[in-house]
């Protein structure tokens, strides 16, 4: 092979790239659906968190007053309603961001 040759294939290996990349959508159902995996696993994370917070703080005052699991108990609820109240701020934000992007693309189209 000559140098020219390996120039020529080059060339056309670059063309057939550019042209398939062309092809190709800007995005693909396969990075929405990661996208989604995401948000989901964001609200799991919030949710548990606020439940791990809300009891490793009633298990600390209750060792450190010495009382029965009452502490526990009580801020063990307000965790899963402190971890609620979160996702459903993100769930709204998320669809306050879906529909400006759709309102856009809508505003793109006329």
């Amino acid at each position: 092979m000559t140098d020219e040759d390996q120039k020529r294939r080059l060339a056309q290996l670059e063309a057939r790239l550019a042209a398939a990349r062309k092809a190709e959508p800007e995005t693909s159902h396969k990075d929405e659906h990661y996208s989604q995996a995401q948000l989901a696993w964001r609200m799991v994370i919030e949710l548990v968190a606020g439940l791990a917070i809300g009891f490793g703080m009633g298990y600390g005052l209750d060792s450190l007053f010495g009382t029965i699991p009452i502490f526990l108990v009580l801020f063990t609820l307000l965790g899963l309603a402190a971890g609620i109240k979160t996702m459903l701020r993100s769930a709204q934000e998320i669809q306050e961001t879906k529909l400006a992007e759709e309102a856009d693309r809508t505003d793109e189209r006329t």
